[in-house]
C-alpha cells in the first residue's frame, strides 16, 4: 500500500484517484397475505420515498464534505425510488455552474431531480419485492458513492448502514486510476485500508456476522454482513408475536434464516 499521499506526500496538480463505495442493502419481512404484501410495499414506498432518500443523500454529502452541484428524483409507480446527486469537493462559484445544474434547491416546478458532484456523485436507487408464493418480502437499497480529490466516502459508511434497517449488507469499495507526485511517481492509492471493516463502527459489527474477499493487489475490497440476532417481532407486518403458536414461529423463522443465508452467499438453498 501507499502513503497516505493526502498529507505526506506533495502532488502534481489534481488527486485524480477515483474512489467508488457501492452498497445493496436487504430488509426482510414476513408477509402473511398478498394483503400484507401490497401493505408492506406501500409502507416502504412511503418511508423511503423520494424526498427522505435525497436528505439521507445530502446528509452524505454533507459528511464527506463535499458540496451539492445538482439533485434529481424521482418516484416510480407502482413501486421504487431514485435520487441522484452531483457534488463537488469545494463549492463552485455561480459564475462557472452550469445552468442545468440547480445546487440541490427543488421547487415544485422540478419534480425530476438529479444530483452531481464536481467529478463525483452520489447515487440510490430502492427495489421493494415479494413474490405470490412466498410470505417473505424484501427491500433492496442500492447506493453508490464515487468522489475524487480528497473526499472519502468511506466516511459516511456508518451513516448509511444506520440510515436503512439492515438485515444484509453487501459493500464494494475500489480506488481507480493513479494520481502523480510532483516527482512523476504514480500513487494508486492514497490511504491505508485493509478492510472495510476498519471503517465500520464496533457496535455495528458486534451485530453482524462478516466475510471478507479482497483482492489487494487491485485495490478492491467486498465486506458481506449478515445479522446475527432475529428477533422475530422486528420482521412481522401486521402480526404481532404474541398471536402465533410455537410451531408457527418456528416456521417463520425459517422462512427467514432461508431468505437471508440465500441472499447472503447468493444461492437458492432449494
Amino acid at each position: 500500500m501507499a502513503k497516505d499521499i493526502q498529507n505526506k506526500m506533495k502532488l502534481y496538480g489534481f488527486n485524480n484517484l477515483t474512489k467508488s463505495l457501492s452498497f445493496n442493502i436487504y430488509d426482510i419481512c414476513y408477509t402473511k397475505t398478498a394483503e400484507d404484501r401490497r401493505k408492506y410495499i406501500e409502507y416502504i414506498d412511503e418511508q423511503y420515498n423520494s424526498e427522505r432518500l435525497t436528505q439521507i443523500l445530502t446528509d452524505v454529502t454533507n459528511i464527506i464534505g463535499a458540496s451539492i452541484l445538482n439533485v434529481a428524483k424521482q418516484d416510480y409507480d407502482p413501486q421504487g425510488a431514485s435520487v441522484t446527486l452531483l457534488i463537488s469537493e469545494e463549492e463552485v462559484p455561480l459564475y462557472v455552474l452550469d445552468p442545468s445544474c440547480n445546487r440541490g434547491i427543488l421547487t415544485p416546478i422540478r419534480k425530476n431531480i438529479v444530483g452531481h458532484l464536481d467529478k463525483s456523485h452520489i447515487t440510490v436507487h430502492t427495489y421493494p419485492e415479494s413474490h405470490p408464493q412466498n410470505e417473505i418480502s424484501t427491500f433492496r437499497v442500492d447506493i453508490d458513492v464515487a468522489t475524487c480529490g480528497t473526499i472519502s466516502p468511506l466516511k459516511a459508511l456508518n451513516h448509511l448502514i444506520d440510515s436503512f434497517d439492515s438485515d444484509i449488507i453487501t459493500i464494494d469499495y475500489r480506488v481507480r486510476g493513479f494520481t502523480r507526485d510532483v516527482d512523476g511517481y504514480k500513487h494508486f492509492i492514497d490511504h491505508k485500508i485493509t478492510s472495510i471493516q476498519d471503517f465500520i463502527a464496533e457496535e455495528t459489527i458486534k451485530r453482524y456476522n462478516l466475510i471478507d474477499m479482497n483482492i489487494y493487489q487491485s485495490n478492491i475490497f467486498h465486506t458481506k454482513m449478515k445479522v446475527k440476532e432475529l428477533n422475530l417481532n422486528n420482521y412481522l407486518f401486521e402480526i404481532d408475536e404474541e398471536d402465533l403458536t410455537p410451531e408457527e414461529k418456528r416456521e417463520i423463522i425459517e422462512k427467514l434464516n432461508t431468505e437471508m443465508t440465500e441472499i447472503f452467499y447468493g444461492i437458492n438453498l432449494d
